[in-house]
């Protein structure tokens, strides 16, 4: 799970337990930037599972807009094809932890420093179907404002024109800006950016069909339906079923 904003959020293991301030458990420093948090509640034994849980800030130069592009949660399926090195490193940072050799923690830190980056890298080649466009159109001011603007209310009704005031300039000189950087006219891009949106709440999150097209302004699930199915080729029960399927 990544939380790009650094929202305050809670990790339960069912639905009736009730949460506890991780401030509470005991903990113990590694290193300047790495602790252990003992949350066994006393019980002496070896643990059933390790989490990784960590804070940073990213130094993104000219990207800066990026973070503010990234959905406020994102589930990382860390055995997906978008992650192919990712499983490794978790791998190695586990044989860290459990084996306390000299320098462990500052190992552990910067494994977690290439998690993330893999995360984002991850995020940016499949945000639009086309990365360097994307990492292009960051890059512009002007685009970056209507980019921002895209993903912070991707359930709104957007126009060109709409989009062009965002960056101060005239809808024809927008349009063609932005189709020749990212590859793909602007209002096609959001329905796009919808779609993917779409398909992570309907597969990873479960949520129902009526309640993602609610999320994304559609007025009935059919029309929804449609634009789905004309942007991805499958309806959107087909994600859900995809996921039923490989978990069986």
């Amino acid at each position: 799970m990544f939380i790009a904003q650094g929202e305050a959020h809670q990790l339960l293991s069912s639905l009736g337990v009730p949460a506890q301030d991780i401030g509470n458990f005991d903990s113990a420093p590694l290193g300047d930037t790495v602790c252990a948090v003992d949350a066994s509640l006393g019980v002496d034994a070896s643990p059933s599972a390790i989490l990784f849980s960590g804070c940073m800030e990213f130094e993104l130069g000219s990207l800066q807009g990026l973070g503010g592009l990234m959905p406020d949660l994102m589930l990382i399926d860390a055995r997906g094809q978008r992650y192919p090195g990712l499983m490794p490193i978790l791998a190695s940072m586990e044989r860290e932890v459990r084996s306390a050799r000299v320098g462990f923690a500052g190992i552990l830190a910067r494994l977690a420093d290439v998690v993330a980056a893999m995360i984002v890298r991850g995020w940016v080649e499949c945000a639009c179907g086309n990365a360097s466009g994307l990492v292009a159109a960051l890059r512009d001011p002007r685009l970056a404002r209507a980019l921002l603007a895209l993903h912070r209310e991707p359930a709104r009704d957007w126009t060109v024109a709409e989009l062009a005031a965002q960056c101060n300039t005239s809808r024809s000189v927008f349009a063609e800006r932005f189709q020749a950087t990212i590859g793909i006219p602007p209002l096609r891009y959001a329905t796009e950016l919808r779609m993917r949106l779409a398909s992570q709440w309907l597969s990873l999150e479960r949520l129902p069909i009526e309640v993602v097209a609610q999320r994304l302004g559609y007025t009935s699930q059919a029309a929804f339906s449609r634009a789905f199915k004309r942007i991805t080729g499958q309806p959107p029960g087909a994600s859900r079923q995809v996921v039923r399927s490989s978990a069986s």
